[in-house]
């Protein structure tokens, strides 16, 4: 049994998936922000309690800091399981990155990458992830990492304007759009931070002609719709990337 992390920069998003079972399905799942860490504990002491973990791959984008944390947490849940880090590599799992400098790529970027291509084999992706960053990366037929964007989140983009304006309120990203134009300035901020997102996402599809949209996240459920585009949505890309390096190594 394999225990599945993604520690992001807010929440910390695990998954426990059986050797061999498809991608995305998990046996158990669940995600809490930084500060829940006890939440966290709970959960995997019942997920070992119930089922054998014995390999752990994590991807951590949010510093050595969280990386202590999650290595005590994990050795007082689970024992002598030696954590896996996940890292980006040159080529992993049918995807050569093309990265002028590839560690230098965030590896929950890589591992969303790996995961776009095992989901769209054979044929050219975006893959979009809306968490405290929006990253939007491109991905050949054959499995060739382009490069991509990184723009700031929904959140980040509403926070940044209240928190450097002297008039602009902090607006909930969650609030329904007006048709047409904003006639109020909550709505004017929201169509705005929005427009600009989904701009993002289908300016990448037009530069790679062709292309399979995947888009995933905490706040892909408002952007998506938005998107002039076909797309499809997948749930925690990220431990679905890991799941997929998992299962070409075993192979």
């Amino acid at each position: 049994m394999m225990l599945l992390i993604d520690a992001g920069n807010t929440r910390v998003k695990w998954a426990l998936a059986a050797p061999g079972a498809p991608l995305g399905q998990w046996i158990a799942s669940g995600a809490a922000t930084h500060a829940d860490m006890p939440q966290l504990e709970l959960a995997w002491c019942e997920a070992s309690a119930i089922n054998r973990i014995d390999s752990i791959l994590i991807a951590n984008v949010a510093g050595n800091a969280l990386r202590v944390q999650l290595e005590y947490v994990l050795r007082r849940c689970i024992g002598d399981v030696t954590p896996e880090w996940f890292a980006s590599l040159p080529a992993l799992a049918g995807v050569t990155n093309g990265y002028r400098n590839p560690a230098q790529l965030g590896c929950d970027r890589f591992a969303a990458a790996i995961a776009g291509h095992a989901l769209a084999p054979g044929v050219p992706v975006v893959v979009v992830n809306c968490g405290t960053a929006t990253t939007i990366d491109a991905v050949t037929a054959d499995g060739v990492f382009l490069g991509g964007m990184i723009l700031p989140g929904l959140g980040l983009m509403a926070s940044s304007l209240a928190r450097n304006t002297a008039q602009l309120p902090q607006i909930a990203q969650d609030g329904k759009l007006p048709d047409g134009f904003a006639d109020n300035t909550d709505d004017a901020i929201l169509s705005g931070i929005l427009a600009a997102q989904s701009g993002a996402i289908e300016h990448a599809c037009a530069a790679h002609r062709g292309a399979a949209c995947i888009i995933s996240g905490g706040a892909a459920p408002y952007i998506a719709p938005m998107l002039k585009v076909p797309y499809r949505s997948v749930e925690n890309i990220v431990l679905t990337g890991l799941h997929a390096s998992k299962e070409h190594a075993s192979c």
